[in-house]
């Protein structure tokens, strides 16, 4: 049985949530919050290219196996989800950045996450 280690592959992925982040399309989970008032997220985030403004410009997206990725965890006031003012009393509380598909994994793996648990953004409550 494999263990979860940087030597995984996109394979650990749902195949569609995989093929999203190759398109630079964001991806979110809700994580337990500090406080029983809090909400927290994290959410990756491919890194976008000077290709994927000509491809999105001609009306198309560009999908790209070798994609670096941001990570950031981030915590909100609960009450202010809903709201315009969603980021006052917001917290980044962590964030961390993968040169490819392998270090993104060892990223999750290290702050306990599994990429099953990601959704699209607009499966979820986050505000961003």
């Amino acid at each position: 049985m494999d263990s979860p280690d940087a030597s995984h592959t996109g394979s650990d992925w749902p195949a569609d949530k995989l093929a999203a982040l190759r398109l630079g399309r964001r991806l979110v989970t809700e994580v337990p919050a500090s406080r029983p008032d809090r909400r927290a997220f994290v959410d990756v985030t491919p890194a976008r290219s000077p290709a994927d403004d000509r491809a999105r410009d001609e009306g198309w997206a560009r999908g790209d196996t070798g994609r670096r990725f941001r990570l950031k965890h981030r915590e909100y006031d609960g009450e202010r989800l809903d709201g315009f003012d969603h980021d006052i009393g917001a917290v980044l509380v962590a964030s961390a950045e993968a040169a490819d598909e392998a270090g993104l994994l060892a990223a999750l793996t290290a702050w306990g996450l599994h990429p099953g648990a990601f959704a699209y953004p607009w499966e979820t409550d986050d505000p961003s």
